[in-house]
């Protein structure tokens, strides 16, 4: 009865010193432009010897890129593609013949949105991404998001 309850204790404090690693910090803002424009900044705070993946990739990348994803709102209009702002890195491994475009430190992606009506309202979405350092990838994750527009 020992072993077993002392191996449900090691795989639980192994589970969860693995829930515990998130090297990336999201940020959800709200920049007004004028009375039915905004501009909506994700941002992400990398740690130190982490990468995120950029939204395009090239042809012969193995990695998940990011993904963000907005939920359906009347009231709104999305103003052309995510863009992104950051110091990208363009990765390629010669052993294994692969390439990434990917960010370290930060990077912020900024979508213009407008409104079709003056009127308050939110917008909300999800941000699916992964993060690699150079042992290994973790699993892509997904957060969540719901911002203000007033």
């Amino acid at each position: 009865m020992k072993k077993i309850v002392f191996l449900t204790l090691v795989i639980v404090s192994v589970l969860s010193a693995k829930a515990q690693v998130n090297p990336v910090n999201w940020t959800f803002t709200v920049k007004k432009l004028s009375d039915k424009a905004y501009e909506l900044h994700i941002a992400a705070s990398i740690q130190s010897g982490w990468h995120l993946y950029s939204q395009s990739q090239p042809d012969d990348a193995i990695a998940e890129p990011t993904l963000v994803s907005f939920n359906k709102n009347p009231l709104l209009t999305l103003e052309g593609k995510i863009k992104e702002e950051g110091k990208l890195e363009k990765f390629h491994d010669a052993k294994l013949d692969i390439s990434a475009n990917q960010y370290s430190t930060k990077v912020n992606f900024v979508q213009l949105v407008k409104l079709k009506a003056k009127a308050k309202t939110k917008l909300s979405g999800s941000v699916r991404f992964q993060t690699c350092n150079d042992e290994k990838c973790l699993p892509p994750k997904t957060v969540t998001f719901s911002v203000a527009l007033q």
